[in-house]
């Protein structure tokens, strides 16, 4: 991203002046994604990658926004979370794969992170925000502004990002889309809340684990009835026929766990570009 697109997004936004355009919104996805795969342990196994990017690439082509560019990175941490930047970019933690036991599993996971970016969940939280502060903050982001004076960006192994945190109604509406997405790639989306109930379950037995998640994806009974709703409006002749699993996800799976196994959880301090 250039500097001048960088300054434009950052004084546009800290005087709530304009929208941002979807080229505009592209950029600070690439800068981000740019500096958070520079830190975090990504995964580069050919088969384990190419799986979750095929996977997510087809759910989104179903989306209104297919016209992005969609990149889907797996993080080698055993920690649970999953993540969306804007502009088209999703981040799936090693943990949260493992706690999936089935493909419309993960794919209801890909299918609300896709939703968080259609719906541009952490655009309109940009935009929302208030204060003298955003302007310094987002040119310090967005810029090297700040390069100078030694700040930096603290990135969490575990999956915490910038722009990761979105309200209630963000998750509800991002399950919301999560449905309609896996339905429209052909996938069961029963396994959306299935996997809430694993999630909530897990963090019952080992609370730090899911502490990530929880912090970035509050979530409650409330959501998995939502879905469970929202999945009971379809035909259940509509249901049979989607994909719930199938062989490749189990293979895949059986290669992800033949790999050696994360690193320990850190934090990695990173400084501003």
């Amino acid at each position: 991203m250039t500097l001048r697109i960088s300054i434009a997004i950052a004084f546009c936004l800290a005087s709530l002046a304009c929208t941002v355009s979807d080229e505009q919104e592209v950029a600070i996805g690439e800068r981000d994604a740019a500096e958070i795969n520079a830190q975090l342990p990504l995964l580069d196994d050919p088969g384990i990658t190419g799986y979750v990017q095929q996977l997510g690439r087809t759910i989104a082509a179903k989306t209104s926004r297919s016209d992005l560019t969609w990149h889907f990175y797996v993080v080698n941490t055993s920690e649970v979370n999953a993540f969306a930047l804007p502009g088209g970019f999703v981040y799936v933690n090693r943990g949260l794969i493992d706690q999936s036991e089935r493909l419309d599993q993960l794919a209801g996971t890909l299918g609300h992170e896709i939703g968080h970016i259609v719906r541009r969940h952490a655009v309109e939280q940009m935009k929302k925000q208030t204060g003298a502060n955003i302007g310094i903050s987002l040119a310090c982001t967005l810029t090297k502004i700040c390069q100078h004076t030694g700040a930096q960006v603290v990135i969490n192994a575990a999956g915490s990002a910038l722009f990761a945190k979105y309200s209630r109604h963000d998750e509800f509406e991002a399950d919301s889309e999560a449905v309609v997405n896996v339905v429209n790639a052909g996938i069961d989306p029963r396994g959306i809340p299935e996997l809430f109930q694993i999630l909530l379950k897990e963090r019952q037995r080992a609370p730090s684990r899911l502490d990530a998640f929880f912090a970035s994806h509050p979530l409650e009974e409330s959501r998995i009835a939502a879905a469970r709703q929202q999945i009971a409006h379809y035909d259940r002749a509509t249901l049979t026929g989607l994909v719930a699993d199938d062989a490749a996800f189990q293979s895949f799976k059986a290669t992800l766990a033949s790999l050696p196994p994360p690193p320990s959880p850190r934090s990695i301090e990173a400084p501003v570009p």
